[in-house]
């Protein structure tokens, strides 16, 4: 009898341990993990808001990582330690999908793809943007595998041509030339026949530095392109230049259809807001980015270096 009631009492207290077990691992669970709200992180998307903004991100862009951060962390449990970590990851995958149109097609690579010769690739962008040493710097670059030939075909501003030649000089690269006022499409015709007879591969063509509220300037760019139809166009943009850079672009795309752009002054940009803003409005792949005033001062696009970069600065901000 007395074994029996042992047993009993030892299933009631074994099943009461249990039942106090699953109450506290409950209650633990509870102060270990949060399910993150969406009052939660009102305060948090606010800031970054701003900070996205004044990092030179547009609308759009800002309201996609703010979207992507709100749609996959509302309603999800989190343990409280983590809960950084995991908003960092997420910022991280939401500026990883942007930053991919920047490595949709790789410049160097589609030289290889284009088998007639030669190349001509037309450059083009705002006033002071940096256009004419960043042709020079691919020239440099290029030059390695490639016959290269310079085209001065910016016969609109003062001292351009000298620019150019100069450059011509410091790197050991021709430089085809006319005179100013010349009309820039009959300048680059003709470095084509001559790039031709002798046996260039590639053609780098300067344009005059434009603005994309100057009618005039703007058809003669798209004179440009229609009478020399050329293979690649690439549109230099200043990273330091605010929101109006998705402007510029589109205004340019319109005109000239741009195949790759290159974004210059990049070593004295902390933001790159901008940079986020054209990639993932327009989708268009970047072949450079200018890091300084010297020959070598050209860099492939990293995309993960960009985001280490950008990640820094903001955080630096908050």
């Amino acid at each position: 009898m007395f074994s029996f009631f042992k047993k009993k009492i030892e299933e009631f207290v074994n099943k009461f341990s249990k039942k106090v077990e699953e109450k506290v691992k409950k209650i633990e669970e509870k102060i270990k993990y949060i399910e993150i709200k969406d009052e939660d992180i009102k305060d948090f998307l606010e800031e970054l808001e701003i900070n996205l903004i004044e990092s030179d991100c547009n609308y759009s862009v800002t309201q996609k990582i703010i979207n992507d951060i709100r749609k996959n962390l509302i309603g999800k449990k989190i343990e409280r330690k983590n809960v950084k970590k995991e908003i960092l990851k997420l910022i991280e995958k939401s500026l990883e999908e942007i930053l991919s149109y920047g490595e949709l097609k790789d410049f160097e690579k589609s030289l290889e793809e284009i088998e007639k010769k030669p190349i001509l690739i037309l450059f083009f962008g705002f006033n002071g943007s940096g256009k004419t040493t960043t042709i020079a710097k691919i020239a440099k670059r290029l030059s390695k595998k490639y016959r290269v030939l310079m085209v001065a075909a910016d016969t609109f501003r003062s001292a351009a041509i000298e620019q150019l030649e100069e450059w011509g000089k410091r790197l050991n690269i021709e430089v085809f030339k006319k005179s100013y006022g010349v009309d820039p499409a009959a300048v680059i015709y003709e470095a084509k026949q001559y790039a031709i007879k002798n046996n260039f591969d590639i053609l780098l063509a300067d344009t005059a530095g434009r603005s994309h509220t100057n009618k005039n300037l703007m058809d003669e760019l798209s004179k440009i392109v229609r009478v020399n139809n050329p293979d690649i166009k690439i549109l230099v943009l200043d990273s330091l230049t605010g929101n109006d850079i998705v402007n510029q672009f589109d205004f340019f795309n319109k005109i000239a259809k741009i195949d790759y752009v290159i974004f210059t002054k990049i070593d004295v940009n902390e933001k790159g807001g901008n940079i986020l803003s054209i990639l993932y409005e327009f989708k268009v792949p970047i072949a450079y980015l200018g890091v300084g005033q010297n020959e070598n001062d050209l860099e492939k696009f990293e995309k993960e270096k960009f985001i280490k970069k950008f990640l820094e600065f903001n955080s630096e901000s908050s």
